[in-house]
């Protein structure tokens, strides 16, 4: 008796369906599993018949084959354990075939028959959804992640015996509901308790309200990672859209902890972080720190000590707003639209742009120091902004910063401008094409003419042009504007730095 159970199994963000096929037959007992299954997968055959047998089923010893369909596709994770144990218990006629009509199944099974956690839920439950199915039996610990999709009945399954009861109508598992987190965010760091900097926290500001990349240069101690660890306190807070596509990114790479992530992302990887470990990959592709930041913020502290070779991969995300990962079994497209936020010392020393301490280091330390961060890469980032050492005074200073609860007040204004500009599409100003900049942005003759003498001053290239002219909009949304005037063309330009090629503003 052949049975055929469905599941799926993550490929990159997706999950693609698979059909576990189970056939009893006669011959020598034993199990066999085929349709290039990986280690886990191959050892699930000694979880599912310890699983069976402690949950009290009697199997007799007889052959079992089970093909994993489509046999060309590269199967990986314990996630089959659940749909190969149902496939054999209905193989030998426990359960009818009937009761798994419309059904998906996923889960790892522990030698007692207790389920697992699995990742990968809400990216298999969003496409359970697309493929017309009804219901999804999976462990408890990942209801409330499938249960974000309406529309579809999601079993929360604590074991295996308890399962097989409810399939033959012995016991009744009631579908999960979402519950939603109704705790609200308490950020650790706050605009409020840091003295000074007002022209960094400006720049942080219009990053915010328009997705675009900030380079803070200065010397040590003059809180470029205190202002970066702030910009989650004043970041938007996503949409229903956002808050799935972020959730499934960290589901599929195993992060998601139980529902929605409600905030946006802020990832601050080491600099001893690898190439793979930054853009994703692997011999079978996963997600990296780039696609992690998606819709929210990749913050490279000590950005002059990461590898150059590791820096320069951020050129195509930077560019085009996703990752294209080519392996031998098909070409994986990751999003990756986020801001960037480097930090750098001016020099290995730390005090080149110091008015306080002399730096000792000397001209060829600087050169190697500053080449580092390429002009490709440097033409990328929208604002560099010089963070200078903080005065005395203004730590002694009684009086209080603004709030970064008043600055986000104007960020989500921004952003609620731009998203009537696009029709609510899941872009900002930053995200603009050249094609939207042409017909969605108007920019008056006199303003044209600036523009034209900052490039040719600055010698600036064609994308610097595009990207000022990116940054003024996201000011003149701040002003609520409806026109980009001088003004707002004059500061977007005074965020260029004079050299391209230096990280020191």
């Amino acid at each position: 008796m052949i049975s055929v159970i469905k599941t799926g199994t993550l490929f990159g963000l997706d999950i693609v369906p698979i059909e576990v096929e189970v056939d009893i037959t006669a011959g020598l007992p034993g199990v066999t599993i085929v349709g290039l299954p990986d280690k886990a997968v191959e050892e699930a055959k000694e979880r599912v018949r310890s699983a069976i047998n402690n949950s009290g089923f009697i199997l007799p010893a007889r052959k079992t084959i089970i093909n994993l369909a489509p046999a060309d596709i590269r199967k990986e994770g314990a996630g089959f354990d659940l749909p190969i144990a149902i496939g054999t218990l209905c193989a030998n006629g426990i359960i009818p075939k009937e009761a798994l009509k419309d059904s998906w199944f996923i889960g790892e099974l522990a030698l007692s028959g207790e389920l697992r956690h699995v990742p990968g839920i809400l990216p298999f439950a969003k496409k359970a959804k697309k493929q017309k199915i009804k219901n999804i039996y999976l462990p408890t610990i990942d209801a409330q992640e499938a249960a974000v999709i309406s529309d579809i009945k999601i079993y929360p399954t604590d074991n295996l015996r308890t399962l097989v009861d409810h399939l033959l109508g012995n016991a009744r598992i009631h579908p999960a509901k979402y519950i939603e987190d109704q705790q609200t965010t308490i950020y650790e760091y706050d605009f409020a308790y840091v003295k000074g900097q007002e022209h960094a926290k400006r720049a942080l500001e219009i990053a915010a309200a328009g997705g675009h990349n900030v380079l803070l240069t200065g010397p040590p101690g003059s809180g470029k990672t205190l202002l970066s660890r702030c910009m989650p306190s004043i970041l938007p807070p996503m949409t229903e859209e956002e808050k799935i596509e972020v959730s499934s990114i960290y589901s599929a790479a195993g992060l998601l902890q139980r529902g929605l992530i409600k905030e946006r992302p802020f990832r601050a990887p080491h600099h001893t972080t690898s190439n793979i470990a930054l853009i994703g990959g692997g011999s079978i592709p996963r997600p990296g720190e780039v696609t992690l930041s998606h819709l929210g913020v990749l913050f490279l502290d000590e950005v002059s000590e990461f590898p150059r070779s590791v820096l320069e991969v951020l050129r195509q995300p930077l560019e085009d707003g996703y990752v294209t990962i080519s392996r031998a079994q098909g070409t994986i497209r990751f999003p990756a639209s986020f801001s960037l936020i480097p930090a750098s010392n001016p020099c290995p020393c730390g005090y080149a742009t110091d008015q306080k301490r002399q730096c000792i280091c000397t001209p060829h330390q600087l050169i190697t120091y500053q080449k580092k961060l390429s002009g490709p890469l440097l033409d990328r980032i929208d604002m560099q902004i010089e963070v200078p050492r903080v005065s005395s005074e203004s730590l002694s200073e009684e009086v209080v910063s603004k709030p970064s609860i008043e600055i986000r007040k104007r960020v989500i204004n921004a952003r609620e401008i731009q998203s009537k500009r696009f029709k609510n599409q899941l872009i900002n100003n930053a995200d603009m094409s050249v094609k939207q900049i042409k017909n969605l942005i108007n920019i008056s003759d006199d303003n044209k003419k600036l523009l034209r003498e900052a490039v040719d001053k600055l010698h600036l290239s064609a994308r610097s042009y595009y990207r000022i002219i990116k940054l003024a909009r996201t000011i003149a949304d701040l002003a609520n504007s409806s026109e980009i005037k001088n003004t707002h063309i004059a500061e977007a330009v005074q965020y260029r730095p004079q050299k391209s090629t230096s990280i020191i503003s």
